[in-house]
């Protein structure tokens, strides 16, 4: 009998053509879920059948009250060789094996670039405007070139987005608890010793911090009231190291020029959510790391990480 192997939020419905599953065919029965489960008994109700899931990044929480709900779960395979909303402890108990994927960092720099350069020239109004019959040229672009560019966490995305940011000629400062001078230094950015300097000077500010106990909640209230008034904010990392009530607040005073967002405290977003409505925001549902080339590493390494589970050898395993 083949095993039931269940792919979650699987929303252009893209896995079975993403990566050649032939090598587990023979096995495994393959079911792409395209919607979202909201809570945990309408994940236990859709999971209750499967041997195997695979699910992107940390769109789905795996607790142990989930785990411990789905006795037939035998391998889980998250996408990215990081995944904190697992219980690993919890899958050791039942006998579930938790596997990785290869992931880049490439579409997420590119993403978050995408929305800086939309805030700052105004892409989505004048588009909307041209498309709509309005007026010929309605905003005035922000410069680039010789604007100071702040980085909040300058690791593996945050050191190629100030890459990009010297390639524009953008004075690139960046700050996090770990940075060191010398480790700016070789990414081309100057170093700054609190993050109150880098939101007080900065006239763009990218997050590019791992979401953690000493992150969340990072830019409130306080902090966001330190940022200029014709200065843009960008966050394409966790929703949860900004708050969002205080940002919406921001945005609705404008008090900031704008945000660029892909990342949200629920997602996907509700129809009434703030969000979709608040003023001088560029949001995104939660692209950063949907690409071709992405989809192709997650999926291809999901089908090595089941057939190497099947012959008993599992790969990248995480926990």
């Amino acid at each position: 009998m083949k095993l039931r192997c269940a792919v979650l939020d699987d929303y252009q419905s893209v896995a079975g053509t993403a990566a050649d599953w032939s090598s587990v065919a023979d096995d495994i029965d393959v079911v792409g879920f395209a919607d979202h489960c909201a809570t945990e008994d309408e994940l236990v109700s859709r999971l209750s059948e499967f041997d195997i899931v695979v699910t992107l990044r940390e769109r789905v929480p795996f607790p142990a009250t989930l785990i411990e709900r789905l006795p037939r779960l035998r391998l889980l395979v998250a996408s990215g060789m990081r995944n904190t909303s697992i219980d690993y402890a919890a899958a050791e108990r039942h006998g579930v094996t938790v596997c990785g994927t290869a992931s880049t960092a490439t579409p997420p720099v590119e993403l978050t670039w995408a929305l800086l350069l939309g805030l700052a020239r105004g892409i989505v109004t004048e588009a909307n405007t041209l498309r709509e019959g309005g007026p010929w040229q309605s905003t005035v672009g922000a410069d680039l070139h010789g604007r100071r560019l702040g980085i909040l966490g300058l690791g593996k995305i945050g050191g190629r987005v100030a890459a990009v940011g010297c390639a524009f000629g953008m004075d690139v400062v960046a700050w996090s608890r770990n940075l060191t001078p010398e480790r700016a230094e070789e990414a081309g950015a100057g170093f700054l010793a609190s993050k109150e300097e880098l939101l007080e000077t900065s006239d763009f500010v990218s997050v590019h911090l791992v979401l953690s106990d000493r992150t969340r909640g990072l830019l409130g209230a306080k902090e966001l009231g330190l940022m200029r008034p014709g200065s843009y904010l960008v966050n394409t990392s966790r929703a949860a190291i900004v708050d969002q009530d205080a940002l919406l607040d921001v945005l609705r005073r404008g008090a900031i020029a704008g945000a660029g967002v892909d990342v949200f405290d629920v997602e996907p977003l509700p129809a009434d959510h703030p969000m979709r409505s608040a003023p001088r925001l560029l949001a995104t549902p939660h692209l950063g790391y949907v690409s071709r080339a992405n989809y192709a590493a997650y999926y291809g390494d999901a089908v090595q990480d089941i057939r190497a589970y099947l012959d008993g050898e599992p790969v990248r395993r995480l926990g």
